[in-house]
């Protein structure tokens, strides 16, 4: 089962970063990547088992529930239901950790999914670096910039 960890330290503190990213519909106002983003039957965008439904920039629809919320341990847990990617058993969590020398965040974004052998190498590069990386830059322009 191929596994993608990326990790990235945000000059903010995790509170901030939080009501940033804690939306599972807000991926359009942070992350450069996603075009558009609604949360499926009207259903709050903070109950756990509502299911986004977003188009990346390039146009490609993806699927996502997500499987859990934590205010106190600032992380949440999706698992990809509809993509374009050749993947399955897809289940990612984004988690941020406080780092008390000078206030700032350490930002961990994990994901496991089965897929062909053969595929393993592109979705664990691309997936590590087009949406977990280029989302922590983005982040980090936003927070510090």
């Amino acid at each position: 089962m191929p596994r993608v960890f990326i990790s990235s330290v945000i000059g903010a503190p995790p509170a901030k970063v939080w009501d940033k990213i804690r939306d599972f519909n807000a991926l359009p106002r942070w992350h450069p990547r996603i075009r558009d983003s609604r949360i499926e039957n009207g259903e709050p965008s903070d109950r756990v088992g509502c299911v986004r439904d977003f188009h990346l920039q390039n146009g490609d629809r993806i699927r996502e529930k997500l499987l859990a919320l934590s205010d106190f341990d600032l992380s949440c847990t999706y698992a990809i239901l509809e993509s374009p990617m050749p993947l399955t058993d897809y289940v990612a969590t984004l988690r941020l950790t406080p780092i008390t020398d000078g206030d700032r965040t350490f930002a961990e974004w994990t994901a496991e999914f089965d897929c062909a052998e053969a595929d393993a190498e592109d979705l664990v590069v691309g997936i590590g670096n087009n949406v977990f990386q280029a989302g922590f830059d983005a982040l980090k322009r936003q927070m510090t910039g």
